[in-house]
């Protein structure tokens, strides 16, 4: 699976978008998913600047597609509340981060938005995530969707 107990962090502490980015790409450097985290953090605040991955209902979805990346993750963080300067006003507190290898970055990275997006649609989905108080919660409803 892409995701892992070492990629999840259920209470990151963190201001700002840019802190969450921050905090979930060390899990991933930490878990071996990275080989230069400051790389990868670049590269997802790179492609935030071109356009928000707030994709409403409180939750976004940063990205970034670098040779930084060793193999694909996806990390999960659920912050208080961060303004993610997004069209959706309502701000961001679940974060869910991928990481795909430049050489992936087409057809997988495409795959992996496409299905946690569609999943997100769903407010019991959602409500799960909320209420999840442990990261074997987390895997286990992650689990529906990969």
């Amino acid at each position: 699976m892409l995701i892992n107990e070492a990629l999840i962090d259920m209470a990151l502490d963190a201001d700002t978008k840019e802190e969450v980015v921050r905090g979930l790409a060390t899990l991933a450097y930490k878990d071996g998913k990275i080989n230069d985290c400051e790389k990868y953090i670049e590269a997802v605040l790179n492609r935030e600047a071109e356009y928000s991955t707030a994709v409403g209902f409180g939750i976004a979805i940063p990205h970034g597609k670098t040779e930084a990346v060793t193999e694909p993750f996806l990390g999960f963080g659920k912050v208080k509340e961060v303004d993610w300067n997004a069209l959706d006003t309502k701000p961001v507190d679940l974060v869910f981060i991928i990481g795909v290898p430049k050489k992936d970055s087409g057809s997988l990275h495409l795959k992996l938005l496409a299905k946690l997006s569609r999943k997100l649609m769903n407010e019991t989905f959602r409500d799960e995530l909320r209420k999840a108080e442990t990261k074997k919660d987390i895997i286990a409803i992650l689990e529906t969707v990969f």
